[in-house]
């Protein structure tokens, strides 16, 4: 019989194989890769971010359409950090969303900053996606010409939190129904509220 393995070695798999989930569900996501990102999440999975609420497979069907709709998000990822706890674990990361998008006639690159939380979980030996939420943390809109402006006049945005208000103010241009309760640098009082209800969920502080 093998002898065992220590457990720094397990964890270790373990935190390579959550980190891989997580870039295999991005890169699946940008590169329209529907079936791969399909199969990252469980069947019971909770998506919430700024255009989406519901299941890890409606996610991905909300993402084919808006591919389709030539809303063409790109991410950029920092390293991941993941806090191991049995079988759950939560993986934390920063992201910029790119969208390269036309507003008042205008080319412009919308870049938003955001801290990813996904709440995976050990099923029948393989990892899955349980949960996945942002906090976001500002935007910004710069011309994808240089020199090109536009003017947008303060009360088109009324209403759109501080932290997404440029994502939210172009995805509600499209179509889009926008969640404004969302966790933000803006609303501490909501990050404290997620953060707490993640950990609980994980069953540690992490």
């Amino acid at each position: 019989m093998p002898p065992e393995l220590p457990r720094s070695v397990l964890d270790a798999a373990d935190t390579s194989a959550i980190t891989q989930l997580i870039l295999r569900e991005r890169e699946s996501r940008d590169l329209g890769r529907w079936d791969e990102m399909r199969e990252c999440f469980f069947g019971d999975s909770v998506v919430r971010i700024s255009w989406f609420r519901g299941s890890g497979a409606d996610f991905v069907t909300g993402s084919i359409d808006m591919a389709r709709r030539k809303v063409l998000a790109k991410h950029r990822l920092s390293p991941i950090r993941v806090v191991l706890s049995g079988n759950r674990a939560i993986a934390r990361l920063v992201g910029i969303i790119d969208l390269p998008v036309q507003i008042k006639g205008a080319e412009m690159n919308l870049a938003t900053y955001s801290r990813f939380i996904y709440r995976v979980e050990r099923r029948k030996e393989a990892w899955g996606i349980v949960g996945f939420d942002a906090i976001y943390m500002r935007d910004e809109l710069t011309a994808a010409i240089p020199g090109v402006a536009v003017a947008i006049d303060p009360k088109e945005l009324q209403g759109f939190r501080a932290s997404y208000r440029m994502l939210s103010y172009y995805l509600a241009s499209q179509g889009y129904e926008i969640d404004s309760n969302l966790a933000g640098e803006d609303r501490p009082d909501l990050v404290a509220a997620l953060t707490k209800e993640i950990e609980d969920w994980a069953g540690s502080a992490a």
